[in-house]
């Protein structure tokens, strides 16, 4: 069975996409990373790419005029190598919507929260002011408006009693390294299905929810 040709957008450290990276290592799981491409050069994870020996290409949102050109030199990339799912991890750039719209749900995103809950930026921060026992993160299709879609994959994770945001992110991230993978893994055995903007993963002769994990914290 031919593997998901997968490309992974990062800005950062790309711990995520090392979770990626690990998982599609494998020789069994079902998808491939055949791009990394970066906003930033100096972004720490085009580093793992090369090592893993995946191709990567830096795209400076800087050196375009506007959204749509960045947009544009992006998709061209991914038509290039024959991309056929694009996972966003820790890309800290807003796509526009008819980029999102083209790539309608072939788009998928991580989240530091059990969305709709903490949508944006200082989720763990917002979480401890919130006072909530619970967070987590979220594996989501992407939709034109921020963190929003479908979600296929939520990794829950106790908040606990001496937190900061420090130590409630590790902690989050832990779980995104499991959901993350798992959610790709769904998608590239065609189990995965958006209906009315709900998603159905099926699996074993019956139709299950969305995934909450639960790591151990």
């Amino acid at each position: 069975m031919a593997r998901l040709k997968v490309a992974v957008l990062i800005s950062g450290r790309g711990s995520n996409l090392q979770a990626l990276i690990d998982a599609c290592a494998r020789p069994e799981f079902p998808a491939e990373i055949r791009l990394v491409i970066s906003n930033d050069p100096a972004a720490a994870g085009l580093a793992r790419a090369s090592e893993a020996g995946i191709v990567t290409r830096v795209i400076p949102h800087k050196e375009f005029p506007d959204r749509a050109a960045f947009d544009g030199a992006i998709d061209q990339a991914l038509a290039e190598a024959g991309i056929e799912l694009v996972c966003l991890a820790g890309f800290m750039r807003i796509l526009g919507e008819a980029f999102v719209t083209r790539w309608r749900d072939r788009l998928i995103n991580i989240h530091p929260s059990l969305l709709p809950a903490f949508k944006g930026l200082h989720s763990h921060e917002r979480v401890l002011a919130a006072g909530v026992r619970f967070t987590g993160c979220t594996v989501h299709f992407v939709r034109p408006a921020m963190d929003d879609g479908p979600i296929i994959v939520q990794a829950a994770v106790p908040v606990l009693p001496g937190d900061d945001a420090e130590t409630l992110a590790a902690r989050v991230l832990a779980a995104e390294h499991q959901a993350y993978p798992l959610a790709l893994r769904w998608i590239a055995e065609g189990r995965v299905r958006v209906r009315e903007d709900r998603v159905e993963v099926s699996g074993a002769g019956t139709m299950l929810p969305a995934a909450v994990l639960n790591p151990p914290g």
